[in-house]
């Protein structure tokens, strides 16, 4: 009879020998070892490499870039070589379930875009009509897919202007896109570029520029063996008629207010070729602004998105504009100070105490006026008090002769003597060192 330590040595002898068995089915599985080659050997490697896992991450750009393709919008990756421009768009095209079909636009003639004369059986009664190439026909038997036009900034111009027509009217020759198409671009910057141009005018300001940048810390995970899984927005069906309204307004109210961004064609070459202010890249930027409303996106994603279709001037003044859009009324306000609900961060405070002291301004009447300097109060005991101070001097000179100075004044002189007395201060230092000089 064996003894328990035989017994111990006979299962570890036998778990031993089924794990070796077990390794030796696993390698067999890539390669066969009876009729193994080096290439084979090479593949079985290369099938372990390519054995990647996946995690969900936030990802603005693809957030953004994904609200642009839905709102069917043709839009323009900008970014160096080999940052992962076309295994964004390959992610993008398997998670919308897209087929996609790559075209390297520096390699095509102009009529491969505009379509390929052929001779029909009577060219003087039916005309030469325009044959689309291959691709567009597959993309018109599917109903649906994603178009991706790489290499965009090395077309020469003549391509560039046949792909104006693709890219407004997703027509090629007579074959006409359907709507389920979807077109994306990419582009190196011309410093980067081979032999690159500059996108003329007309078609840069038919795109939404996103700037393609990589995180190191995805790179680093991801050749670690686990790439990130973007989590894609999502429509709320009953934010539509809100989201259409908000930028309506956003967009009608800024324009409204500066009519100069209108229209504003950049003086130099470089800056045509990007994003800039038209009605049609206003248009699509309201566009945008109602799915990213719609998606209840970050302000950072609403930021790539304006910015990237009207240009970074335009778009950050838009910006501040709908954040005053969700300013208090200054009526309201003065109707109930001491429940005012002031906004935390202080360029919003500033703009909304501004905005009290306009109104009484437009409409000066002694309780009116009284309101404003509560306002004034609550303002000081909630947030920063140099807020108060240029709001609180302006106040104080629309008083009329016959009005009570309230006493909440009180309250609100050390502030603004505070103040005055640090801008002396910083004025008389001004004056020393100008004089040490």
């Amino acid at each position: 009879m064996p003894t328990c330590t035989q017994l111990a040595e006979t299962e570890t002898e036998t778990e031993t020998e089924t794990e070796t068995e077990a390794g030796k089915t696993e390698s067999e599985a890539l390669v066969d070892p009876a009729h193994a080659t080096q290439l084979g050997i090479a593949d079985a490697l290369l099938t372990l490499l390519r054995d990647t896992g996946t995690e969900p991450r936030p990802d603005s750009q693809l957030e953004a870039l994904t609200l642009a393709v839905a709102a069917d919008l043709p839009v323009l990756l900008w970014g160096e070589p080999g940052i992962g421009k076309t295994a964004a768009l390959t992610q993008l095209a398997e998670t919308l379930d897209l087929p996609l079909t790559t075209v390297i636009a520096s390699v095509h003639e102009p009529s491969d875009f505009s379509g390929l004369p052929i001779l029909g059986d009577d060219p003087a009664e039916q005309g030469v009509p325009m044959a689309p190439p291959d691709w567009a026909v597959r993309l018109v038997r599917a109903g649906r897919g994603l178009l991706f036009l790489d290499e965009l900034s090395t077309a020469p111009p003549a391509v560039q202007a046949a792909l104006l027509r693709l890219v407004l009217e997703r027509r090629i020759g007579t074959l006409q896109l359907p709507p389920g198409v979807r077109i994306v671009a990419a582009a190196n910057p011309r410093s980067s570029a081979a032999d690159g141009w500059e996108l003329s005018p007309p078609l840069a300001n038919r795109f939404v520029h996103l700037q393609w940048v990589h995180d190191h810390e995805v790179v680093v995970r991801g050749l670690g063996g686990t790439w990130p899984r973007a989590t894609l927005p999502r429509l709320d069906p009953r934010k539509l008629p809100e989201a259409v309204d908000f930028a309506r307004r956003a967009v009608c109210g800024l324009l409204a207010a500066r009519p100069g961004l209108v229209h504003r064609l950049p003086s130099s070459e470089t800056r045509r070729g990007g994003a800039w202010p038209s009605p049609r890249s206003w248009e699509m930027t309201l566009n945008l602004i109602a799915f990213a409303t719609a998606a209840g996106s970050s302000r950072e994603v609403l930021s790539l998105l304006v910015r990237g279709a009207v240009g970074d001037g335009p778009g950050l003044e838009l910006l501040a504009s709908l954040d005053r859009m969700d300013l208090p009324d200054p009526e309201t306000l003065l109707a109930d100070p001491a429940g005012a609900d002031l906004p935390e961060r202080g360029d919003l405070r500033q703009a909304v105490l501004d905005g009290v002291v306009a109104a009484v301004r437009k409409r000066p009447e002694k309780a009116r006026w009284d309101a404003a300097w509560a306002l004034l109060v609550r303002a000081l005991d909630t947030g920063a008090p140099d807020l108060v101070v240029v709001p609180a001097t302006t106040l104080a000179t629309l008083r009329q002769e016959d009005w009570d100075v309230p006493a909440s004044i009180e309250r609100l002189a050390g502030a603004v003597t505070l103040s005055r007395r640090a801008d002396d201060a910083a004025a008389r230092a001004a004056v020393a060192t100008k004089a040490g000089r």
